[in-house]
């Protein structure tokens, strides 16, 4: 989990097989789990953040709450044999997050997807970007990147008020300025517009930003995510994950 902001926390702690459990309305990985309660996705989170530099380790606790006010059931493939798929679950929800510590809340407004397949990512693409953008009344959704093998992928996708995804015409690429890592970045926007607002995350691989920018005649803000593959299987990058990504007993 992310936290920006003042109270910042990051934690990602990879855990072994024996302590992960699942069953059909639950997921608990270590000490945090994931479950649905019937109206609600409930996260209950009990971490500790890691911070490069810092030789202790921060409790990180709390609940999140995912309210969805639309539903989908349909998932896409993201390549022709099918061996990556991506399920917008959640197009529009209403989120709570009560933190202990840090003692944080809030409510606002959330979406909620899942990507999952037969192979790893890196096996499957070398480089994709993703946006989500509420609109008055539909949420736009905008997936692109180069698979593995060198083809090219794109599309854009309105999910209605009931949930129901549609194709929609691709607006037109708009480049976005380069991270500190130098990650390339790129959104979709009608005549090609849009500028960074907040950069939230900046990794040598991966990174979230805020952007504004006109979709189907709307002003929007979009949450916009670049991922590097190829930068993230390079020796340099898994030599420093166990630094940043700790293993959990």
């Amino acid at each position: 989990m992310a936290l920006y902001g003042p109270g910042a926390r990051w934690t990602m702690t990879e855990r072994p097989r024996g302590s992960v459990r699942r069953d059909a309305d639950i997921l608990e990985i270590g000490p945090s789990a994931v479950r649905w309660t019937g109206s609600a996705l409930e996260i209950t989170i009990e971490e500790r953040d890691k911070r490069v530099g810092v030789p202790w380790r921060r409790q990180v606790r709390g609940t999140v709450r995912i309210h969805p006010e639309t539903g989908n059931a349909q998932s896409f493939a993201l390549d022709p044999a099918g061996r990556h798929r991506w399920h917008c679950i959640a197009p529009r929800a209403s989120v709570e997050v009560e933190m202990q510590r840090p003692a944080l809340s809030w409510r606002g407004s959330g979406y909620l997807d899942s990507n999952f397949g037969a192979e790893s990512l890196e096996e499957g693409f070398r480089i994709w970007h993703w946006s989500r953008a509420h609109t008055a009344d539909s949420s736009v959704v905008c997936y692109e990147g180069i698979r593995r093998d060198g083809t090219p992928f794109a599309s854009a996708l309105r999910f209605g008020k009931d949930g129901s995804p549609q194709e929609a015409e691709l607006p037109m690429a708009a480049p976005l300025a380069n991270t500190w890592w130098q990650m390339e970045r790129k959104a979709r926007a009608d005549r090609g517009l849009a500028h960074v607002v907040k950069t939230w995350e900046d990794a040598p691989f991966y990174a979230r930003s805020t952007v504004a920018t006109e979709l189907y005649g709307e002003r929007v803000l979009a949450v916009q995510e670049s991922l590097d593959m190829d930068r993230f299987k390079s020796p340099v990058v898994q030599f420093m994950l166990p630094y940043r990504i700790p293993r959990g007993r």
